[in-house]
């Protein structure tokens, strides 16, 4: 396993079809090289003074941590959500073949 710069991001959304949007526009962007939509997420959270129970699809977005200012920018356009969860988990290591994808897709040269 090679070390990497690579990280997975975390964040919710209402439905598929957020999903979908949301991980296009951020691929069209090249902020990342994959987007995994996970339907059929529970979140209950606290909101304005009240506890909140709502499904929600999971996404877990592959970039590397040179994309991550360029994402949180786009997070403003492109995210359906108020107070979107954007959540940071580093990349301990992975396959040599396909960290080196995530970097190729989310390099700047190609933005």
């Amino acid at each position: 396993m090679s070390q990497t710069d690579a990280i997975v991001i975390l964040t919710t959304v209402a439905t598929m079809d957020e999903a979908g949007g949301l991980v296009r526009a951020l691929l069209e962007r090249r902020l990342i090289a994959c987007g995994t939509m996970c339907p059929g997420a529970r979140s209950l959270y606290r909101w304005d003074g009240k506890i909140a129970d709502e499904q929600e699809v999971l996404v877990l977005l592959k970039t590397r941590a040179a994309r991550l200012d360029a994402l949180r920018l786009a997070f403003g356009d492109v995210h359906p959500y108020k107070v979107p969860e954007l959540l940071v988990l580093p990349v301990a290591g992975g396959t040599d073949r396909y960290l080196a994808w995530i970097e190729k897709e989310t390099s700047l040269a190609l933005a």
